[in-house]
């Protein structure tokens, strides 16, 4: 782990290997650890870096304004990459995207795995399934938020939390407890947002785009995938991953893996 100020603050980032550069975002239930399957796997080939966002994992949260997509390109400037290709999940897939279109010259390609995306409404299925897998959790405790989330996430709607491999019930609990905590203390500092946000703004985007959602992922997660594969010109929806849910990198990194070697290269 190294750290390094970006726009004021400190971030902590793994990098590893070297070629074209590979920036690794991670969900917002998660830390950079999520990419622990994709990190030696593409650093054969690439200069991979897994960042923690700002108040996330091991980066610190100065109280100043600031965007997360500004701080991506920092990231950049900082260590002397003119453009990269930028490899998101859920949150970090929006963050991403609002890269690639805040700073366009900047990103080579995009990777974008069970995405989130600026501007989205989730629909009354999703808030409804919330209300049937989770219902009222009290947000200050965050042992039970965070496995109420995992459930509704990581689990997925379709199946029992038997189903899954415990100990990545267990790593994603333990990342999500502090991403709950990072939540937090950024709701408490001014966060930027891109304006208008990417959701309008798809068929802006000019660069080779990759989408694919976990097959056992909440239903709005695929069809904002649907959605990008439709607007943005020229982009690559595969087909769901099966027997993953939201972290897919982390569940079913071969699948992954496999994937991100084929579109990089």
């Amino acid at each position: 782990m190294t750290k390094i100020e970006i726009n004021g603050a400190s971030l902590a980032y793994d990098d590893l290997g070297s070629g074209s550069a590979v920036v690794l975002l991670h969900a917002g239930i998660a830390d950079r650890r999520m990419w622990r399957g994709q990190l030696a796997a593409l650093a054969e080939r690439h200069r991979v870096i897994a960042l923690d966002l700002r108040g996330y994992g091991e980066s610190e949260l100065p109280p100043s304004p600031f965007a997360h997509h500004d701080d991506v390109v920092g990231l950049l400037d900082a260590l002397g990459i003119d453009r990269a290709a930028l490899v998101g999940c859920s949150f970090g897939g929006a963050v991403a995207i609002d890269t690639a279109l805040a700073h366009p010259a900047r990103v080579s390609a995009l990777a974008l795995f069970g995405t989130a995306i600026s501007g989205n409404e989730w629909s009354e299925e999703t808030e409804q399934l919330w209300e049937k897998l989770v219902g009222e959790v009290d947000p200050e405790d965050f042992t039970a938020t965070a496995a109420g989330e995992v459930r509704f996430w990581v689990v997925g709607p379709g199946r029992e939390p038997g189903d899954v491999d415990p100990e990545l019930i267990a790593f994603a609990e333990e990342m999500d407890r502090r991403a709950l905590a990072a939540e937090v203390a950024l709701s408490a500092v001014e966060v930027e947002e891109l304006d208008p946000p990417a959701i309008g703004r798809l068929g802006e985007l000019r660069l080779p785009v990759l989408v694919t959602a976990g097959a056992a992922d909440v239903r709005d997660i695929a069809r904002i995938a649907d959605r990008i594969a439709a607007e943005v010109p020229g982009a690559v929806r595969l087909p769901d991953v099966p027997d993953a849910a939201h972290l897919l990198p982390l569940e079913r990194p071969e699948a992954v893996d496999a994937a991100l070697r084929d579109f990089l290269r």
